[in-house]
Formats: structure tokens, sequence, C-alpha cells
């Protein structure tokens, strides 16, 4: 395969790095999003606007489909850093610099680049399809449950964040769920009236030694308070508390277990204090699979790399599709690091190597009509 021209595909990496496209920032979100309706479009691609009020729009990308497997490419067009805070792009030797050139818009332009060579090759793109949410870096609340109802109708489907240490790909993610426990005490003054308060806060504190006792780390489980709330004067027993949790786990056995769990602590009556849970799953575990396991064997030989692996504690837009069934494999973004930071970067390097494998990719899917 002889690559594009280099500096077509900084150029394009280097548009929409610029602009900002915080998951709040709806027109710059959007702003993205136009550049690939025009870049898509060029290539034969139909678009789907799923048009949001709050947040960026969604865009479901379609190629012309013939007989044969359909793999669906999904990628975010959000990033963490809100405007005038990081907006920078710079190249240094083998790495770029800046917000999203590894998380992920790295990852769209790989995935950009390796459609315009099979389009290239056979002149036109068959039962690729492209969905890019705007929304995942704030937990994908909105657009998860497009992107299920989408995911029924593909085989296969290959998540663009960045890729592991030696170009691994991502087989497995922690499911994750947050949580808010709300303590309802009763007021009294600290000095004459102690005896008549219920303290919110050292119910509280003893629900955090619960919460955390949950963790298991050789089951890779863990349990989180990560914020406390709670009274309103050093002298007034304090009648409300809040604690703010996360769970993450790696099966659904976990899953359940803490689930159960978190419900029985909630509903239990603390020294005549009254409980209150809100919150849920925010993205179900990503799971190995043996028709996972197969697409990777596949994807070995079509390539002829070796293509290592690796699982991760943190969660993707990978979490929603193989929770919903789909065959998913995560990480065909360009390695780099320092994601969610100013010093985020991603090697040139990886960036080229990423086209190289997802075009060998969809070449065999063109010719082959199915992936494994």
């Amino acid at each position: 395969m002889k690559m594009n021209n280099h500096n077509i595909l900084l150029s394009d990496l280097k548009q929409i790095v610029t602009i900002n496209s915080h998951t709040g920032n709806k027109a710059g979100v959007d702003q993205v999003g136009n550049h690939f309706e025009k870049w898509l479009s060029d290539l034969g691609f139909r678009l789907s606007r799923h048009q949001r009020s709050h947040i960026g729009d969604h865009l479901h990308f379609c190629s012309p489909t013939q007989s044969g497997q359909t793999l669906l490419l999904l990628g975010h067009m959000d990033t963490v850093f809100s405007p005038g805070h990081f907006d920078t792009y710079r190249l240094d030797g083998d790495w770029v610099y800046g917000p999203g050139v590894c998380d992920m818009k790295g990852g769209l332009i790989v995935a950009l680049e390796a459609l315009r060579h099979t389009h290239a090759k056979f002149g036109k793109v068959c039962n690729i399809d492209f969905l890019l949410v705007s929304d995942e870096e704030t937990g994908s609340d909105d657009s998860k449950f497009l992107t299920a109802k989408l995911a029924k109708n593909y085989d296969a489907c290959f998540v663009l964040e960045a890729a592991g240490d030696k170009g691994a790909l991502v087989t497995g993610r922690k499911g994750v769920g947050t949580f808010t426990l709300k303590v309802r005490g009763k007021a009294a003054h600290a000095g004459n009236r102690y005896t008549e308060g219920i303290n919110a806060n050292l119910v509280a504190a003893g629900l955090i030694e619960k919460l955390t006792e949950l963790t298991d780390l050789t089951e890779g489980t863990t349990v989180n308070v990560g914020v406390i709330k709670g009274g309103v004067s050093a002298n007034t027993i304090s009648p409300m508390a809040t604690l703010l949790f996360e769970i993450r786990y790696q099966t659904i056995s976990e899953r359940d277990r803490l689930l159960s769990s978190i419900k029985t602590i909630a509903n239990d009556r603390i020294n005549g204090s009254v409980l209150s849970l809100e919150g849920g799953i925010q993205r179900d575990v990503m799971a190995s699979s043996f028709e996972q396991a197969a697409l990777l064997e596949s994807l070995r030989l079509i390539s002829a790399q070796n293509l290592p692996t690796e699982q991760r504690g943190g969660v993707s837009d990978a979490n929603n599709t193989s929770s919903c069934g789909l065959t998913t494999l995560d990480g065909f973004g360009p390695y780099g690091d320092g994601d969610h930071t100013i010093d985020e970067r991603a090697s040139l390097i990886s960036l080229r190597e990423r086209i190289v494998l997802l075009f060998s990719i969809f070449e065999y899917l063109q010719i082959n009509k199915k992936l494994f």
C-alpha cells in the first residue's frame, strides 16, 4: 500500500484538532462533524444526522451495501478541555501534540485515511459504516441508546480509541457504574441538644467503610467513594450527607454482587437515618468472547501482524457495543499518551501503521465479503 501525501494526513488532523470540541461546546463538535460530512460524502457515504440541541449531533455515515458481513467503525468527536484551556497543535520530531490527537481525533483520521485508500483501489467502499458520537467523554449518556439501536445491524465493530503499547488492541474493559447515596438525619444544636440529633455525617462515615469493603482486587473489582458532602455548621448535628461513588468490575457476576450489596446497604436504617440511592450502571463490561477471539485471529492472518492485546480499566463506547452482543475490538487508533492532559500526544509512526492495518482489513472485506 502506498501512503497518501503525509502532509494531507497532518493537514486534516490539524484542522479538527484545532477546533475546540469539548463535549459541552455543541458548535465546535458540530464543526468537526461538518468536516467529516464533506470528507466521507466524497467517498460515497450517506449521512443520517441525529440532531441534538444540548450536545453535538451524532452522525451515522452509511456506505453502499453488498452481500456479506457488515462492519461498524465507532468514534467520538468530543474532547475534554473547554474553550481556552488547551487548543494548540504542534509537531515535535516523531510526535504530534494537541487535544484529541490520540483520544480520539487521531483515530478518526486513521479510519478516514484507510477508507480513502479503499475507495481509491475499489472505486467505492461497501459494508463499512462509521458512527461518530458527540458525548463519549461525559459517559455517552445520550448516544449509548443510539449505539445500542444500531449495533444489531452489524457483524463486528472497531472502536478507534488509542492503541496500547506496541500497538495493542483492546479486548476487554471494566464495566462502570456511578451512584449517589443520600443520608437524611436530624438537625439539633450540638451543645444543648446533642442527643436529640441524628448525625448524617457519622452515618456516612460508616457507609464509606461498608462500600469500600466491597472492593475485591483479586477479581479486578473496585469501589471508590470520590465525593463527600454533609453538614451545615460546626455547632449543628448534621441533618444530611451525600456520597458520590463509583464501581468498576470485570465480570457480570461481580457486577451482580455489587448491585445486590449496594441495594442491601441502601435499605438499612442506621441510627434512625433514612437512606436513598440514585444512579446505576453507566457502561457495562466489555468482555472477551469466542467470536472476538475468532475475529482477532482472522485479523492477524489478514494483516500478517502479531496484534498484541490488552485489558483496560477505563471505559469507552466499546463497552456499549460489546454489552449489546456485537463482536467488538477497540484500540484501532494511534499509540499515544497524556490523554486528558495538556501533554497529550500521538506517535506519527503509529498513525501511519494504523492506517496500513485498517486498509488491509478493509481491502480483505471488499474482496472476501467477510472477516471471520
